[in-house]
């Protein structure tokens, strides 16, 4: 009976271990979707005693609690998640969107960029290999040029595109895809607060449908809960001639057009009111781009409501920046959100079979 009794409790031992082996070396898009967060908030890739972790847990645990002053009804439960370098990489070297501009507009051989937008995307690429300076009004300059570059595209064909970039590798980690390098932890925030019936959003200021493409089959997020920089959509016969005067056709089809507007700042607060209608309980960013939404979620709120700020920290397994991490803390300091360092708060960040290459 002590044999069996022990041959149990081994038995147990190696299954929970293998299973903790396999979540820890977790890469896979199918891998990460898997990812489970109980309502209680059990998380794997957190450290046990990381306090953004705690402060989170104690206050979902407030807030949907019915008994609680500060309960929160389910229809009120909203979350707003930036995502380049809140739960994506945006490090290695930089922005999913504008390496996959790059792509398009320097290396993909099928299609011929203006010479307009070859001359900035090459300005774009010194930016990021050489020189780390960049023109004035780059973000939403970039974004023109991006937009550009995909102009006339119908959205299967620009979804197809994105996904196909993700297939490549992300540069400096190695056995590390682009559609795979979500940061782990912040996934199960996302997986986490879904268990507790909140709603979430990524209010980004990336292309709305690449964040689509990366994100929204992965995190179980719905397509109308993404938000982001968009690009006209117009007819593929309407040519100049304003939507209000055109007349969409049987034999007619939609195709991208050009930049609207860049989401970012206080455009970021703007869409949130007209887009979600309610103000955000919760809020999580990573750069002071993301500052009015986050102090949106904690001003003047009629409930009980959190901000964190994700700071890359960490010179091991991601490329940290120590000056940009200083000034980050202190920028959450200053503002009263919660600061999550990947350095000290996290168990792995990709996975323990990502490496940083040297």
């Amino acid at each position: 009976m002590k044999k069996k009794l022990i041959s149990s409790i081994l038995a147990g031992v190696f299954a929970l271990s293998a299973a903790f082996t396999t979540q820890i070396e977790a890469a896979t898009r199918d891998e990460i979707a898997a990812i489970k967060v109980s309502k209680s908030g059990k998380f794997s890739y957190w450290t046990q005693n990381a306090e953004a972790k705690q402060k989170l847990v104690a206050y979902i645990k407030d807030v949907t609690n019915k008994s609680s002053k500060n309960f929160i009804p389910v229809e009120d439960r909203i979350a707003t998640f930036d995502m380049d370098g809140t739960f994506l990489c945006e490090t290695a070297p930089y922005y999913f969107e504008w390496m996959l501009y790059l792509e398009r507009a320097l290396y993909d051989n099928s299609y011929t960029p203006s010479q307009a937008d070859k001359t900035y995307a090459k300005s774009i690429e010194e930016g990021i290999r050489k020189t780390g300076k960049f023109p004035k009004g780059v973000d939403v300059d970039e974004a023109k040029s991006q937009e550009s570059v995909f102009a006339g595209m119908t959205p299967a064909e620009y979804e197809a595109y994105v996904k196909k970039f993700m297939e490549k590798p992300v540069e400096g980690l190695s056995n590390l895809k682009w559609g795979e390098a979500f940061y782990l932890p912040m996934v199960e925030v996302i997986k986490y607060l879904q268990a507790n019936d909140f709603t979430v959003y990524v209010v980004s200021g990336s292309d709305r449908p690449t964040v689509r493409a990366l994100a929204c089959d992965l995190l179980k997020i719905k397509p109308n809960n993404v938000i982001g920089s968009d690009p006209k959509i117009i007819a593929a016969k309407q040519g100049d001639k304003d939507g209000g005067d055109y007349v969409y056709g049987k034999d007619d089809y939609l195709v991208r057009g050009q930049l609207i507007e860049k989401n970012l700042k206080m455009n970021k607060v703007s869409v949130i009111a007209q887009e979600i209608g309610k103000q955000p309980v919760l809020a999580f960013g990573n750069s002071s781009g993301d500052t009015s939404m986050l102090n949106y979620a904690i001003t003047n709120n009629k409930y009980k409501s959190a901000a964190f700020f994700v700071i890359c920290d960490d010179l091991e397994r991601e490329f940290g920046n120590e000056k940009k991490a200083a000034n980050c803390i202190k920028l959450a300091e200053e503002n009263g959100w919660t600061s999550i360092s990947m350095r000290n708060d996290w168990k792995t960040i990709y996975g323990d079979n990502v490496k940083r290459e040297k």
